[in-house]
């Protein structure tokens, strides 16, 4: 026994002595294996429901308010399905674009081919990215997949075809991805899309709803075409490993909405990015938003669910630690929840936050703290003695920093910050005021719901 002791120690014991490291195999690995495009570093995503965005619901159009996007500031257009839908148990008179009948077909309504292809172009040109919205979980009832691989589908007890278990989603069916025959074909599908039209990635509709694996092996496949962008609307850490750039944040949003409706105060969002900065790797990319397709909130709704605190959610959305999502119409006031299954535009006008988008983008983008994941800075709380309301905190080192003060309650405060790492002379982001830091009794006079930005002065 003294001599198989001996033999497993002797090694250990023989490294120290010749004063070599005996920490081989402890060093931090990182998490996340799969890379981020450079272009997606300081990225804003638009997303565009091509049908309720003009008039004419068609790529043509929508290709001639690409400039006027380019100049907002965004980087990533996020469009909804463009795929044929199918028709067998449509809902409504235009059904839902997530009823895909046609993987690698475009839905006539929205135009051909060669008008995407050019809406693509004409996007890369003025240096915006698109990406589809892609519904691997499901197909529309009548998509010929059901009668030529039937085998791809989930079957109830009884062997007939099924929506997917627990939604009442009875316009589509339910793939089954233990098949491989599914998983090629999907993947393969998704390849092609970037290979002949050259998009820069996917959303990837209800990500955690398809296994894991298959989306690791895709990601794979696409990046040995080009690299591309990936975002999952799921909230899991594990996507981010191999597959996805991106996931939901609804924990922010959720947070936010709480915090709203029960007047009670910061406690609810501070608890969010404490869990964010402890448990999922920075590298990860968080898409917080106020609005969504399925999601969206603004005026009566948004009156209901953020009230007078929607414009302080929207500036939190973009200079705490997270991806920014805009919503087609945000910028123009868009006072209704636009149909689903029925046409239904967008009103196009000069919004009253108009403006602040496009502050907050270039803010975002000449301010490297506030970049997405590792390429931006992590936020450092700003203790003060109001912290059960407000949340205050910087972001990049000194002489580089973005000190922001958010009061998420329905009360006025006089805050006075406790800790000296703010300290310094900072100009106000919105109004352009100069502000120095560092007096004994300093104090910030807030409205309710009220916010600052200040960014560091040279």
């Amino acid at each position: 026994m003294k001599r198989l002791v001996f033999a497993l120690t002797a090694p250990l014991a023989l490294a120290a002595c010749e004063g070599a490291p005996t920490t081989a195999g402890y060093d931090p690995q990182p998490y996340v294996k799969v890379a981020a495009p450079e272009w997606s570093a300081d990225a804003v995503i638009y997303q565009m429901n091509t049908r309720q965005f003009t008039r004419e619901g068609t790529f043509a159009a929508a290709q001639e308010q690409l400039p006027r996007l380019a100049d907002m500031g965004v980087d990533i257009i996020w469009l909804m399905p463009i795929h044929p839908i199918g028709e067998e148990q449509r809902k409504g008179t235009m059904g839902s674009p997530y009823a895909v009948k046609d993987y690698r077909g475009v839905n006539p309504d929205l135009g051909t081919e060669e008008e995407f292809r050019a809406f693509v172009d004409r996007a890369h040109e003025l240096g915006l990215k698109v990406i589809l919205d892609w519904v691997a979980n499901h197909s529309a009832w009548d998509n010929p997949l059901t009668v030529e691989h039937p085998e791809w589908y989930t079957r109830t007890p009884e062997g007939e075809m099924m929506p997917p278990p627990g939604t009442d989603w009875s316009d589509v069916v339910d793939f089954d991805y233990s098949d491989p025959g599914l998983r090629e074909y999907m993947t393969g599908s998704l390849a092609y899309w970037v290979r002949e039209f050259d998009i820069d990635g996917y959303r990837a509709d209800v990500a955690g709803f398809v296994p894991l694996d298959f989306w690791e092996t895709a990601r794979a496949e696409l990046e040995a075409i080009k690299p591309v962008f990936m975002l999952a609307e799921w909230e899991t850490p594990d996507l981010h490993a191999r597959a996805f750039n991106a996931t939901y944040a609804w924990g922010w949003k959720e947070a936010m909405q709480e915090l709203v409706a029960e007047g009670s105060g910061a406690g609810a969002m501070r608890g969010y990015y404490a869990g964010q900065h402890n448990t999922w790797p920075r590298s990860a990319y968080r898409m917080t938003y106020t609005d969504n397709h399925d999601q969206n909130s603004w005026d009566g709704v948004a009156s209901e669910i953020y009230g007078p605190a929607y414009e302080a959610a929207i500036a939190l959305s973009f200079v705490g630690p997270g991806l920014p999502l805009i919503y087609n119409g945000q910028e123009a006031d868009l006072g209704k929840q636009l149909e689903f299954f029925e046409k239904d535009e967008i009103e196009w006008k000069v919004g009253r936050y108009d403006d602040l988008f496009r502050t907050l983008i270039a803010l975002r983008t000449e301010e490297r703290a506030l970049w997405n994941g590792t390429h931006g800075a992590p936020m450092v709380d700003v203790p003060s003695g109001s912290d059960a309301d407000v949340l205050s905190f910087v972001r990049g080192a000194k002489g580089d920093r973005v000190f922001a003060v958010f009061n998420l309650s329905p009360r006025a405060q006089s805050v006075e910050f406790g800790r000296a790492r703010h300290h310094g002379t900072y100009v106000d982001a919105l109004s352009g005021d100069v502000l120095t830091f560092g007096g004994e009794s300093e104090a910030l006079v807030m409205a309710p719901w009220g916010y600052r930005i200040f960014r560091e002065a040279d």
